[in-house]
């Protein structure tokens, strides 16, 4: 393949466009360029690559695996030029750009995207691109900007910063505690339905973790017959709708403890907690705009209200 030419970047930028909208009819109008000559100039991209970008039928066009890959790669490159163009031109002042992050369902769902609107209205110039799941993106690789994960990642490629350590409790509706009675003591677990979410990092059950009334922690172990896959939102769910014990945050259960809806049993063996991080890779320029997501988290999350993060 011939060198690269300087050139061919409003091609690339056409070709990205084309690949966000999934037409190339949206991406001339967007760009004030005629349908004809943005297939011209696809084409002659595939040419140049040897591969096919697109597969094309009469009513739409979509990209093909090689052209999904040059897709993530190109959008990112760009990314980084108008990165440092803002840079040099001092527009840096203002955070501005697409910030791409990874965050898991819990999460995201009752923790991070009840603050988004906050943090929109003040950075109305920063888009949010969320992909919530939890599996575990190599944000690297992948080329998220930053994500939030459970721990603390052992990766030396990332920088790591704590948000929070979030307390967990096991919690049941009145119903079902009604008909099952009030778990005490630890054995007591093994008479009642405790609802299991199964890792789908490693397909393993999810321990509950305790802590024993003489301070020792322990990860409890058990086997259950209602077992939840992919989305431990579901045990909520199920546990909502009376169908067992379940373990999870206080940041999601507090409106329905505050309303009667559930109750959180086993309180001797409470008191443990997961710690929730924030990171970012360590070899990428910290644009503005990641550092003031970075910020607002750190301040809403880990500090109380009014005072500055260190």
């Amino acid at each position: 393949m011939p060198a690269f030419d300087a050139t061919q970047i409003s091609t690339i930028a056409l070709f990205c466009k084309a690949a966000e909208l999934s037409s190339f009819s949206a991406a001339a109008e967007v760009l004030g360029l005629t349908p004809a000559s943005v297939s011209r100039a696809i084409k002659r991209l595939e040419e140049r690559l040897g591969v096919r970008l697109f597969s094309r039928t009469t009513r739409n066009v979509r990209l093909t695996s090689e052209g999904e890959l040059y897709w993530q790669e190109c959008r990112q490159a760009l990314e980084q030029i108008a990165e440092a163009e803002r840079t040099i031109s001092g527009h840096q002042k203002v955070p501005s750009g697409l910030l791409r992050i990874s965050v898991g369902t819990l999460y995201a769902n009752f923790r991070l995207l009840p603050l988004l609107h906050e943090f929109t209205a003040t950075y109305p110039q920063i888009e949010l691109e969320l992909s919530l799941s939890n599996r575990v993106a190599d944000i690297v690789e992948e080329g998220y900007d930053l994500a939030i994960r459970v721990g603390t990642p052992q990766d030396s490629r990332l920088i790591v910063h704590k948000l929070e350590d979030a307390t967990v409790g096991i919690f049941a509706t009145p119903a079902y505690l009604a008909r099952h009675g009030v778990p005490q003591q630890l054995d007591d677990l093994a008479q009642h339905d405790c609802l299991q979410f199964i890792l789908p990092t490693t397909g393993r059950p999810m321990p509950w973790i305790l802590q024993m009334p003489d301070g020792q922690p322990l990860d409890h172990q058990f086997h259950s017959r209602f077992r939840l896959l992919d989305d431990a939102l579901g045990c909520i769910s199920w546990g909502q709708a009376d169908g067992g014990l379940f373990q999870t945050y206080h940041f999601i259960t507090a409106p329905a403890l505050a309303r009667g809806e559930l109750l959180e049993v086993m309180h001797a063996y409470g008191g443990r907690s997961r710690q929730f991080s924030i990171t970012y890779p360590q070899n990428r320029h910290l644009s503005a705009r990641v550092r003031s997501f970075v910020d607002f988290l750190l301040q809403r999350l880990r500090h109380p209200a009014g005072q500055p993060p260190r």
